[in-house]
């Protein structure tokens, strides 16, 4: 059957929204794909591994702080799309800081990579709640896989231009770190140029003043029949006007429910397990490792130009699999599949022979590639968009934007703390580090197996049954005397023979 013009605008909307991870996806891959030129060391005076450090940190920095502590409320405050925008902002600001720094000031360019932090903060908080908020609950998990697709399509787009860049860069001197910087400024303002012509989230004008009619007005654009319209909104109504009256309205929520300090600590487990997989360090770090293989900046370029290409590819599995065979299937698959890759790579680095100059033989090289390719088809449909697809669905109405910003910045927290001692781990222990990303991702898989419930084809409202906690959907229909809870009564009006002209 075809999809209905209500389907297609939810997708439409969903992925303006899902632009964001773009921003997230660019920017992640940046800084590798800047440490592989020549002239960006040149530029900042060849800056040491602890400067290297600040500035992977320096990002994290601005990231946490927004998440935690703005990320949430300017979301709650001034909606979705706004939060959003402010995000896409501050990122264009900063792209013009690292840009443009003075030649040997890296102090500038660390600011701008603060700033970028904080503008994706704020981004990455709002964007996956608009997205979950507007989708139907059969199809939530597949429109959400495109939220992860979009972080590949990012560091598509950065890795490309690194490679097209450390192609010429003689030609082009400082703009071959320059170019890749400055790239940055397309999604933000792709995504300011079509923000705020979308609508904004039933839920949050329902939260908002009661502001019943602009909710039904958003509802109708995304939904197929008047019935689906008021039943959605009845349990909106239903769900906040239980979450008002029995637990609370305001974030003091997060420590008095019990069943929401449940679901934060296992988003913050699944979260920071994400970037303990090895996706994260491969991601900053996958030049250091491949400089390992190949001695050619060219072909490391190349490498993850098409590991960025394949990772876009890989993704797009989740949307076919996350609404058929569940969340927990993606996690417990996908961390099996990982450890048996980061295994295999241990060994095959650890036990062939290594060339002079810290090298191996080329069927040794495309044999490492492969495996990090593998690792990626297993990665980015499970812990990739699985991770974030879990975390935006699980929290009720009055806590969703701040749990969402707090949860999904442990990312950064994890992410952070492993950079610190990667390259360390990676000098000392060489190929025998991989040996401990394979047992974590064993653990991973356990704790999802024994842990986490499954959430797929479950209405947000009505989620909260799952973690211990009382149906706002039901418990606010008996707060309201309504008999049937799930179900609006629309009025009709019958035309009779003796109506008719």
């Amino acid at each position: 059957m075809a999809p209905t013009k209500t389907t297609l605008y939810n997708w439409y909307i969903s992925l303006v929204a899902a632009s964001c991870m773009v921003l997230y996806g660019y920017d992640a891959s940046t800084f590798n794909a800047l440490q592989n030129s020549k002239n960006w060391q040149a530029y900042f005076k060849h800056p040491g591994a602890n400067i290297i450090g600040a500035i992977n940190t320096s990002y994290t920095v601005g990231a946490v702080v927004a998440g935690f502590f703005f990320g949430g409320p300017l979301a709650d405050w001034a909606g979705r799309r706004m939060g959003m925008a402010a995000g896409a902002v501050l990122v264009i600001i900063a792209t013009f800081m690292q840009c443009f720094s003075p030649r040997g000031n890296i102090g500038v360019f660390i600011a701008g990579r603060v700033v970028i932090g904080l503008g994706q903060g704020l981004a990455l908080t709002a964007g996956p709640i608009y997205i979950g908020e507007l989708s139907r609950p059969e199809v939530r998990g597949k429109i959400m896989s495109f939220w992860q697709m979009f972080y590949s399509v990012g560091s598509f787009i950065a890795y490309w231009v690194g490679y097209a860049t450390a192609k010429h860069p003689k030609g082009l001197g400082d703009w071959d770190w320059k170019m890749i910087v400055i790239f940055q400024l397309l999604m933000p303002i792709v995504i300011l140029a079509q923000v705020f012509f979308i609508p904004e989230t039933p839920r949050w004008y329902v939260q908002h003043g009661a502001r019943y009619d602009d909710a039904r007005a958003s509802l109708r654009l995304v939904r197929d029949t008047e019935q689906e319209v008021e039943d959605e909104l009845l349990a909106i109504r239903e769900a906040i006007e239980f979450e008002a009256e029995a637990i609370s309205s305001n974030y003091s929520a997060l420590w008095k429910d019990r069943s929401i300090r449940k679901r934060i600590l296992l988003c913050m487990i699944i979260n920071g397990g994400q970037q303990i997989t090895g996706q994260g360090t491969l991601n900053s770090y996958s030049s250091i490792i491949y400089k390992k293989v190949f001695k050619d900046p060219s072909k490391i370029a190349l490498i993850n130009a098409l590991n960025a290409t394949f990772g876009i590819l890989f993704t797009l599995n989740a949307t076919w699999t996350v609404d058929r065979f569940g969340r927990k299937f993606l996690f417990i698959v996908g961390g099996i599949g990982m450890a048996c890759c980061m295994l295999t790579a241990a060994a095959v680095g650890s036990e062939t022979t290594t060339l002079p100059g810290d090298a191996k033989t080329q069927p040794v090289g495309i044999a490492i590639v492969f495996l990090m390719f593998l690792f990626a088809f297993f990665y980015k449909p499970s812990w990739g968009a699985t991770v974030w697809i879990y975390t935006s669905e699980i929290f009720s109405m009055n806590v969703r934007a701040q749990a969402v910003g707090m949860c999904s910045q442990t990312q950064n927290v994890v992410n952070s703390i492993v950079q610190q001692f990667f390259p360390i781990f990676l000098k000392n222990c060489g190929w025998y580090t991989f040996y401990f990303f394979a047992g974590i991702n064993v653990l991973l898989a356990l704790f999802v197996y024994f842990f986490l419930p499954e959430t797929k084809k479950i209405s947000l409202e009505e989620i909260d049954t799952l973690f211990g906690g009382a149906n706002h959907v039901e418990a606010g229909g008996e707060l309201a005397g309504i008999k049937d809870p799930h179900h609006a009564q629309i009025e009709r009006v019958e035309v009779t023979d003796e109506k008719r002209p």
